[in-house]
């Protein structure tokens, strides 16, 4: 365990940090969640605006550190040719 006030107030903080990124983790994984049914359900009107709001978030956790960037467009990626795929049969 840290001995030094600066480790201290580190640890502290990495602490705090982790739980916001757990939940920020979570919220992604929700979406994710929520747009893959939005595309089986085929309504195009719901699939677009989810797709918008996903993405959005999806940008916003890269932002944040939270996922790296390459992932963020490996996902990104991957919903927008689902959405595609779905669309064009």
């Amino acid at each position: 365990m840290a001995s030094h006030e600066s480790a201290i107030k580190a640890h502290r903080q990495s602490l705090v940090k982790r739980e916001a990124n757990r939940q920020y983790r979570a919220r992604l994984r929700g979406a994710l969640r929520s747009i893959r049914v939005a595309i089986d359900s085929g309504d195009a009107t719901k699939v677009k605006d989810a797709l918008r709001s996903t993405i959005s978030l999806v940008d916003k956790m890269a932002g944040k550190k939270v996922i790296h960037r390459n992932a963020a467009a490996r996902y990104k990626s991957r919903l927008a040719k689902r959405v595609a795929k779905r669309t064009a049969a």
